[in-house]
């Protein structure tokens, strides 16, 4: 597979030109109309049969490197004198339940359950001619580059909007870690972590803290069911004499609307258990470990069993933390593996154990993957991001991958009717990293999602009178090879 640069690329996208285009597409949406099913006689689709009914995303978040992950190269240890030229992984590989399958020392938990996972190693993205993590997230999200004329919606509320909820009571789409509030690029992350033209109802339940979940779906304290009846009734009022009321379509009014009453029914039943962690005993809290994280995917566990479809769970975008590693990247990975490894693993574990993991996808991804030594791909012009830009190492905090990279990364899939210890990909033994046998798109990754929870690729809706399909121009196309 080659990457050529291409001179017609646009030029790099500032973060204020970014903000003001979103800004742009997310009013427009609020005063579009309601969207409608686009099934023309050339464009009828039938749905495919699907393979699972609910589906978990693990987002980690920042640009997880493949090669100190789930895809291990040649390891150097640390010693100063290094070549950054000669660092390709930073962690040895291990073994794993699958005889072919090798992964990095770190994740010894998720290697055991390897043999119930499909592992591609061929995902890639394209090269946006800048590298902004949100703009990023935001394509892996909805499907759609940004940005875009209209605000696109994220792929649960593709779901939520197409399938509906698996139980009345509970919200279809959950996103369970990450704050909208108080951290760097939160306008672009709130820009992707909607329901965008599908209006309010389809859009999700924000859990930053899985620990405080069942507050969310409580009553506040000294508020009995007459007083909440009347503030319910009162805030109607208020949104209808909104002097931004004439700003807004009747569908988006109604839309945000019904969504209050999604709310208001969830806070009257007994599904709103499903909220409180704390209901769990302390010997399966412990199998999570006590992180946000870990607290997120046992969350993501007791929301499916009650019926939720669709629930994303974040290590959480914050710049220069978690798994954006600029620099420092070696023993901030250290620090990562410890945080994902056992609660990943033990969320497959309790699915199987339950026996909803046949029928719940579960997806580990990022929006790329890291190099020690390139930004983007060959032939980006995307400007090096990296804060140690030195050529060999001589200090602990140069040891580690802190450039992006588009051009492979890695996706693991469990349950859902996908292959079981089934390998998909790979990329190339030596610098570039990039994919070189079976290289998947967003668009055709999304396609397999969506197949997978019987949603056809070329499903669409006439939003602003054009067609607006769940892959891009609806020409994603599901990688057969890895369903069972």
């Amino acid at each position: 597979m080659q990457f050529q640069h291409d001179p017609e690329r646009p030029e790099p996208l500032v973060r204020r030109d970014f903000l003001r285009q979103l800004s742009a597409a997310s009013l427009a949406a609020i005063a579009s109309s309601a969207p409608r099913q686009f099934a023309s006689a050339m464009d009828h689709v039938e749905h495919p049969q699907p393979t699972a009914d609910a589906c978990i995303l693990i987002w980690l978040a920042g640009g997880m490197a493949a090669p100190d992950t789930l895809d291990p190269k040649r390891y150097h240890p640390f010693k100063k004198g290094l070549k950054v030229s000669d660092m390709l992984s930073t962690f040895p590989a291990i073994d794993t339940a699958v005889d072919n399958i090798k992964i990095c020392k770190g994740l010894e938990n998720i290697a055991g359950v390897m043999d119930r996972a499909t592992l591609i190693r061929s995902h890639v993205q394209p090269d946006l001619g800048s590298i902004l993590h949100s703009r990023h997230q935001y394509h892996w999200h909805t499907g759609y580059v940004p940005p875009q004329t209209v605000a696109a919606p994220h792929i649960g509320s593709w779901m939520a909007r197409v399938l509906g909820p698996r139980n009345e009571v509970m919200p279809a789409f959950v996103n369970i870690g990450q704050r909208l509030e108080g951290v760097g690029e939160s306008e672009e992350l709130k820009a992707f972590t909607t329901a965008g033209f599908f209006g309010s109802e389809y859009g999700p339940m924000n859990l930053p803290y899985p620990d405080r979940a069942a507050v969310s779906v409580r009553p506040p304290k000294g508020m009995d069911a007459q007083r909440f009846a009347n503030r319910n009734k009162l805030f109607r009022k208020l949104v209808d004499q909104s002097p931004q009321r004439e700003f807004m379509s009747d569908y988006h009014q109604e839309s945000m609307l019904r969504s209050f009453d999604n709310a208001y029914r969830l806070l009257s039943s007994k599904e709103r258990k499903a909220f409180d962690i704390s209901l769990e005993s302390s010997e399966v809290a412990q199998k999570y470990n006590s992180t946000r994280f870990g607290q997120g995917c046992l969350l993501a566990r007791r929301l499916v069993e009650a019926g939720t479809r669709f629930v994303e769970v974040t290590t959480e975008y914050v710049p220069f933390l978690h798994f954006d590693t600029h620099n420092d990247g070696h023993t901030t990975m250290a620090r990562m593996h410890s945080e994902v490894d056992q609660p990943i693993a033990q969320l497959i574990l309790d699915l199987e154990q339950r026996k909803l993991l046949d029928r719940t996808l579960v997806i580990v991804a990022s929006e790329f993957s890291r190099d020690a030594l390139m930004e983007g791909q060959p032939g980006s012009n995307a400007n090096d991001q990296a804060r140690e830009k030195v050529d060999a190492v001589a200090e602990m905090k140069h040891y580690g991958l802190h450039r992006h990279f588009t051009a492979g990364s890695s996706v693991l899939l469990f349950g859902g009717g996908m292959k079981s210890g089934f390998l998909y990909g790979a990329t190339a033994p030596e610098r570039p990293l990039v994919a070189i046998e079976d290289p998947v798109s967003i668009e055709d990754l999304h396609a397999t999602i969506m197949t997978a929870m019987g949603i056809s690729p070329r499903t669409g809706f006439d939003i602003e009178a054009r067609p607006f399909y769940v892959t891009k121009d609806g020409k994603g196309q599901a990688v057969e090879a890895l369903f069972a």
